[in-house]
């Protein structure tokens, strides 16, 4: 008995959609799973931080064992050393991903730069916050606030570095040889057309990037480790949220660890809010 073409290629689909439907049916499950430790984290999130969170927890400051408090110094060192190191990494991290991008894209250097920053990207952060405490804590002989930005801006910049350029080389080249041909010098194309069509996604690199170092306890462990009284100075240790939450809550204390539930609430919130801008601004068309 001979088989017909049409016949082996009715075969040949008949597998081939198998496999997608085993393929499909694999997927869907893996998002499942995913999404089920998702919702459960953030149902416990919302149901224990919400036990916490009281008008006290934004006004008052870090209490002591088995007393009333808040965590308003905590919030507010967390946004300090967080928009710091932020304006502090951002800039760096944006001239260099134009640098690779637009002037050195294939030379040693940019290869080498290219280089430390995929190490920088995948380094623990704990790494990174020892590195700082042996470079500016032991140096200066103190923890501090300052020491804290330094560690967080080491982790902002390599994530804006790599968003940059991987967003200004998907700018059309036509774009800039018209702005060429117009005889726009090279400084006023890249800032008036390259970086003004990538502007959405450098935005969304840099809210990626702050949305990380929101939640990093390792880093501000060894550089401003932590202090339970109001403090505006960045010399001094100053209080984080993600290091009091740690701290409270391995504590046995009751209050502490209500209050380490509303910290988490607090920038799961926050972490989740950047994530969701960042995804709009993503999809915004420039």
């Amino acid at each position: 008995m001979t088989v017909t073409a049409h016949q082996l290629r009715a075969a040949k689909f008949a597998q081939r959609k198998l496999v997608n439907q085993i393929a499909t049916g694999l997927a869907l499950i893996a998002m499942a799973f995913g999404l089920f430790w998702l919702f459960w984290i953030l149902w416990e999130t919302i149901l224990l931080g919400l036990g916490g969170l009281n008008f006290a927890t934004f006004t008052q400051m870090t209490p002591p064992p088995n007393d009333e408090g808040g965590l308003a110094n905590a919030i507010y060192g967390s946004f300090v050393m967080v928009t710091l190191a932020t304006c502090v990494g951002t800039p760096v991290g944006v001239m260099a991903g134009i640098y690779l991008a637009e002037f050195d894209s294939k030379s040693w250097l940019a290869s080498l730069t290219r280089f430390v920053n995929d190490i920088l990207l995948s380094a623990p952060s704990i790494v990174i916050g020892l590195f700082v405490y042996a470079v500016v804590v032991s140096r200066f002989k103190s923890f501090s606030g300052y020491a804290g930005v330094v560690a967080l801006s080491l982790l902002v910049i390599p994530v804006v570095i790599r968003t940059t350029e991987n967003m200004l080389q998907l700018v059309p080249s036509g774009l800039r040889e018209a702005a060429y041909a117009l005889g726009a010098p090279k400084w006023k194309v890249i800032l008036s057309i390259t970086l003004k069509a990538a502007r959405a996604g450098v935005i969304t690199g840099v809210l990626l990037a702050v949305a990380r170092i929101a939640g990093e306890t390792a880093p501000l462990l060894f550089t401003a480790l932590s202090n339970q009284f109001w403090t505006s100075s960045l010399s001094e240790p100053m209080a984080s949220l993600p290091v009091t939450i740690f701290k409270f809550a391995m504590s046995p204390y009751e209050n502490w660890q209500k209050l380490a539930w509303a910290g988490v609430f607090i920038i799961t919130v926050a972490v989740l809010g950047l994530n969701i801008l960042a995804r709009v601004l993503t999809r915004a068309k420039i």
